[in-house]
């Protein structure tokens, strides 16, 4: 690793000849920053002070310049068994030029400004490194969960029109970096896999274990100096499974992220001596808001972690004296089941943890705050811009705190988060159209703010998610509580997403890869309630006639399609006809019902 000193950042310009980034998705662009929302809305927030004139990179620049040689990042202590990279442990100086080096490697074999590269790594220095590294280059990072494979795979770089894949050679038994390279010359846009981890047999790019020269590291520095930067640059397509079978692209800009980032940071409330925890993977909102935005508003030090392994976990606490962590309600709640489990590690550091992703049970919030001493924070969010924050400071009763919201709407109330206050929030009933008032009513939650993102990446979904007003229509129905509106509670999902261990499942997906199967007529994938996972897939079929089917067969024939197996069924009924409405649409609510009864 060379060391050198580098040219201070210089904070973003407001956006300026801006175009939205699904509007710019062609392979000549060169050189070109692509930007993400309209110009009107960009120069409205920087006036309101919604959004500040500064990215993600000024704010990591200003905490190698001031706390250089304090810990800024370490990986998980198994990360040589996941992923066969040695775990390491860097400064802010180190870490800086471990990014410096990977950005040279990246621009030797041209990838530069507006070009996008998928990211498919565990949490690990090395992926936070990967991201900021491409930031400097000005190019866009396309996560994507470590467990995807090579079907996910594939759409994401073709939807994307990706240049490159970083990706590791090794991941627990799978090899990912050659099912990336397979993709070459089968997208017409992939021309690079690089790679992470041992190097034996690996015909991509090695971006660690080697330095680069003092000649490569100026003349990346010299590229990325030169670049024209405002907050409104596109820095992340992140990736959501709807109710479409393929991933729906995200683009995030620096100002987005950042006005996210603020949003959770006001409950969390770190700072340069917080040690954070985070074990959710760094591929879009649960992982980016509850550690790397963190991380970056507050100059802490952040313990990487992923997949969750609870010992490995609770041990990280105990070793960094972890003061803000993030959990599943799940594991919140098997960790209090498991009383000799918490007494064998000293917690005693810790004193925030954020969860959400699913209800919180309000027993299981109660109990942390007053037998552990732990606040938990309710955390609502999604990809496209919802960002709802549970504090303590604001809801001290922890039973109220885990079962309700705040209402980012209420006149009656102020909240510690400023994005509260910026945030303009309704409840819209689907049946009439009408927005809900009365207190008891209930309707999707629809919101407009400088949390929202600006659309979806054109191709990757059928219709966009705003209403005539400009709002976001979320797909979740919460119903509107507290005495004069002031809380929101969630009731469920509008959309048919499955939520599977904090990871969405799309059931067109899975169904329209398993209607190839010869045995099966018709089918449908249901979501049915885990108390561990929150939720599994159950496959409902209709077998051909004088066929038959089995679990273990559409288990295997989905194997051979390479999918992630987080999406694979994990029980099945048979019918002999779907539930449909006139219209021939799939009653999904019927087919639940019916698998719970029947569990």
């Amino acid at each position: 690793m060379t060391l050198l000193p580098r040219p201070s950042s210089t904070p973003a310009k407001p956006s300026k000849g801006t175009k939205l980034v699904n509007a710019i998705m062609d392979q000549d662009h060169t050189n070109q920053l692509r930007t993400c929302h309209p110009e009107s809305r960009v120069l409205d927030h920087l006036e309101r002070g919604w959004w500040l004139p500064e990215t993600v990179l000024n704010l990591f620049d200003g905490h190698v310049l001031s706390r250089g040689d304090a810990p800024a990042m370490t990986d998980p202590q198994n990360l040589s068994d996941i992923a066969g990279i040695s775990p390491g442990s860097l400064t802010w100086c180190e870490l800086d030029a471990r990014i410096d080096d990977i950005a040279a490697t990246l621009h030797a074999h041209g990838v530069g400004p507006g070009h996008v590269v998928a990211v498919l790594l565990p949490n690990s220095i090395a992926l936070a490194a990967t991201y900021l590294a491409l930031w400097r280059l000005g190019a866009i990072a396309a996560p994507m969960p470590a467990s995807y494979r090579r079907h996910e795979l594939s759409r994401i770089v073709e939807s994307s029109e990706a240049v490159a894949v970083v990706t590791a050679t090794r991941l627990h038994d799978r090899a990912p970096h050659e099912e990336a390279l397979t993709l070459i010359g089968v997208a017409p846009s992939l021309r690079c896999v690089f790679t992470f981890g041992p190097t034996q047999d690996n015909a991509g790019v090695p971006l660690d274990g080697a330095s680069s020269t003092a000649d490569d590291i100026n003349a990346v520095r010299k590229a990325y100096s030169q670049l024209d930067r405002t907050v409104n640059d596109c820095i992340t397509i992140c990736w959501t499974s709807g109710t479409e079978a393929a991933p729906k692209g995200v683009p995030r800009c620096h100002a987005d992220w950042l006005a996210i980032g603020r949003a959770v940071q006001d409950g969390l409330r770190a700072d340069s001596d917080s040690i954070i925890l985070g074990p959710f993977p760094m591929v879009n909102m649960a992982g980016f808001a509850t550690s790397l935005l963190p991380w970056l508003l507050s100059g802490a030090h952040l313990v990487q972690h992923h997949p969750l392994d609870i010992a490995v976990f609770l041990n990280q606490v105990q070793r960094h004296h972890v003061t803000h962590a993030s959990m599943p309600p799940t594991v919140l709640s098997m960790l209090l089941q498991n009383p000799n489990l918490l007494s064998t590690f000293d917690l005693s550091s810790l004193h925030t943890v954020g969860s959400g992703g699913a209800p919180l049970p309000p027993g299981v919030v109660r109990d942390w705050q007053n037998d552990l001493g732990i606040e938990v924070l309710n955390f609502f969010g999604s990809n496209e811009g919802v960002c709802l924050l549970g504090a303590a400071c604001d809801t001290p009763d922890p039973m109220i705190r885990a079962e309700y919201l705040p209402n980012y709407g209420a006149t009656t109330r102020t909240w510690v988060t400023s994005v509260a206050e910026r945030t303009s929030v309704r409840l819209v009933d689907l049946t009439t159209g009408e927005v809900v008032t009365r207190v008891g009513g209930r309707g999707e939650l629809r919101l407009k703010g400088p949390t929202v993102f600006a659309g979806y990446l054109a191709g990757t979904a059928e219709k966009g998610p705003f209403d005539d007003d400009g709002y976001l229509c979320s797909g979740d129905v919460f119903e509107l509580c507290g005495e004069s509106g002031e809380y929101l509670k969630f009731v469920d999902r509008s959309k048919e997403i499955i939520i599977r261990g904090g990871m969405n499942i799309a059931p067109a997906e899975i169904e329209g890869l398993l209607l190839e199967h010869p045995h099966v007529s018709d089918i449908a994938i249901v979501g049915y309630d885990d108390a561990v996972l929150g939720e599994k897939c159950c496959a409902v079929v209709v077998p051909m006639p004088e066929a038959s089917v089995s679990l273990d067969a559409l288990v295997e024939f989905l194997r051979a399609k390479d999918i992630a197996s987080f999406k694979l069924p994990e029980r099945l009924v048979t019918v002999e006809e779907l539930p449909r409405n006139p219209v021939g649409k799939l009653q999904r609510r019927d087919l639940r019902v019916h698998i719970a009864q029947n569990l």
